[in-house]
């Protein structure tokens, strides 16, 4: 895939793309590089501690095989690590496929350009939360 990953010649420089995941939004910028990963102003070894956010995070850019050519600045807000980490996800696979549409159809089959739409259920009034009741009592 390597040879495929080249940009379409006279294409723009910088492509963005937009993730989320739960409470997290991450808006990353891809541009020409030598594999520089910042998130937030830090390295993705600092910002994600666990190996496997960290995994999920760089995902896309191991199965393009794009991690040595490209550069990554991404901001990312709201919600946990782990959402934030499935946000940038999303992020890098939307700029890759803008970086070289050749790409969207192998992102798109292995499920990097789906959207989690799992998101945490409102509490319901005369509830204690979402499902959980409050105790009943018979007498």
């Amino acid at each position: 895939m390597s040879s495929s990953a080249q940009p379409i010649e006279g294409a723009k420089q910088k492509f963005y793309g937009t993730g989320r995941r739960k409470e997290s939004v991450a808006r990353v910028f891809l541009t020409f590089g030598s594999g520089k990963i910042s998130i937030n102003g830090r390295t993705v070894d600092e910002y994600f501690r666990n190996v496997n956010w960290r995994n999920r995070a760089v995902e896309p850019m191991k199965f393009t095989e794009t991690a040595g050519s490209v550069d990554i600045v991404a901001t990312v807000n709201g919600g946990g690590v782990g959402g934030q980490s499935g946000a940038v996800r999303m992020g890098l696979s939307r700029a890759l496929a803008l970086f070289n549409p050749e790409l969207r159809a192998g992102l798109r089959k292995n499920g990097f350009l789906t959207r989690d739409s799992r998101m945490k259920e409102r509490k319901k009034y005369g509830q204690k939360g979402a499902r959980k009741r409050f105790q009943f009592s018979k007498r």
